[in-house]
């Protein structure tokens, strides 16, 4: 079947936008993603007929409230192929959901234990372990990239070890794009009996996820970056270890029972649910990943490796542009430098031609630093993105670089 390009364009309002009476080309999908009609539909419904709090009434409007709340989470387990619904969590995105996990985890966590992250994060992934071992005494240890954007796995064979508590690595690079060896990661990380931790942020969009098949202890992504709302995403994490995580915050639904001399808490997942949901959004998020599972995720990856593979060629072919991680097994992000051109001065002009894109370090300043840079242009893409968006994008950069020249 052709793919529906036309059709899926037609779902985004926003893309018929101008900018600077330019015609909107969007390539900042890496930083947020747009929302389908389908989904800004049903964030509203919800307030119009369905808004009520979940799993606290006994009336018909707060029924109908919990039944499509916990659909939504039905539904997200097996997108992403967890064992069970109460694996879901959800949180206010990936950066929460790392926080839950970090400060969850901490009471495991003693002087002289080591936590292992990657060079290639993103700060959510790095920060909050970096700052737990600090207040530990634990040992914070990265494993590096290669020279063309990859994890230097003979490396992490040299890191991991019986002395490590958790292993934090993003699935796909913000930054680089690319696509980590998550499941030969794990099986070496569980060598060690050392549990994982994948921020799935880049990943949800893009690639086939399956929790059991990676077979990873924790698994983070957001729903903004998922053609859903901001401020909602999910924790997936085996039964087993969020059983053995403290609450990451305290106050109403995540308790069993509360006297004035003990509280014991709800059981999974409530227990890392405390205070009342942002429903709306969760149920946007359902939405906007049933229209992912619809077009198909193969679809979808075909389609935007094809974006990548046409971008690549034709700004290869811009004398003085080097392109920022070399990898074979990217996804649809395209980092690039012009020599003696700022990233931000490119990006200025590009937005005033109407193209949208991101500059700087992309919150990920440990790698671009090391990458010898202090930041880069980036073009991330969608499954709405074209290749005439394609053209056009890279006849604006020539015209860019000749005024900057």
């Amino acid at each position: 079947m052709d793919y529906p390009i036309n059709q899926i364009r037609n779902d985004f309002p926003i893309l018929s936008e101008k900018v600077y009476g330019k015609p909107l080309v969007y390539f900042d999908n890496g930083a947020t993603t747009q929302k389908p009609r389908q989904v800004i539909d049903r964030v509203i419904k919800y307030y119009y007929t369905e808004n009520s709090n979940v799993h606290r009434g006994a009336h018909q409007l707060s029924n109908l409230a919990t039944q499509a709340f916990e659909e939504a989470r039905n539904y997200i387990a097996r997108f992403i192929h967890a064992a069970s619904p109460k694996e879901i969590i959800f949180t206010r995105g990936t950066t929460e959901s790392v926080n839950l996990v970090c400060t969850g985890i901490q009471h495991l966590i003693h002087a002289g234990d080591e936590v292992v992250v990657t060079a290639m994060e993103h700060h959510s992934n790095l920060v909050p372990w970096q700052q737990m071992c600090e207040k530990q005494g634990a040992v914070f240890r990265v494993i590096p990239v290669t020279g063309r954007g990859e994890l230097d796995l003979p490396e992490a064979e040299k890191i991991l070890s019986n002395r490590v508590k958790i292993l934090a690595v993003t699935h796909i690079s913000n930054v680089l794009g690319t696509i980590n060896p998550i499941k030969k990661l794990v099986e070496m990380a569980h060598r060690h009996h050392i549990p994982v931790l994948v921020d799935g942020a880049q990943a949800i969009a893009h690639i086939h996820v399956d929790v059991q098949e990676l077979d990873c202890e924790f698994y983070a992504f957001s729903a903004h970056k998922a053609y859903g709302p901001m401020g909602v995403g999910v924790l997936y994490g085996k039964s087993s270890w969020l059983e053995k995580l403290s609450p990451y915050q305290y106050g109403g639904e995540m308790i069993d029972r509360v006297t004035f001399e003990k509280t014991t808490f709800n059981s999974l997942p409530y227990k890392f649910e405390a205070g009342t949901p942002n429903v709306a959004d969760v149920l946007g998020m359902e939405t906007a990943l049933r229209y992912i599972g619809n077009l198909g995720i193969d679809s979808i990856q075909r389609h935007e490796d094809a974006l990548l593979e046409l971008a690549t060629h034709e700004l290869s072919a811009i004398p003085d542009v080097r392109i920022i991680g070399q990898s074979p097994y990217k996804t649809a992000v395209l980092s690039f430098v012009v020599d003696g051109i700022h990233p931000y001065d490119l990006g200025t002009l590009l937005d005033q031609m109407g193209i949208a894109v991101r500059t700087g370090n992309h919150c990920a300043q440990p790698l671009v630093e090391f990458l010898g840079l202090t930041g880069t242009v980036r073009a991330s893409f969608g499954f709405y993105n074209t290749p005439e968006e394609v053209a056009m994008f890279i006849q604006s950069l020539k015209k860019a670089v000749l005024m900057l020249k």
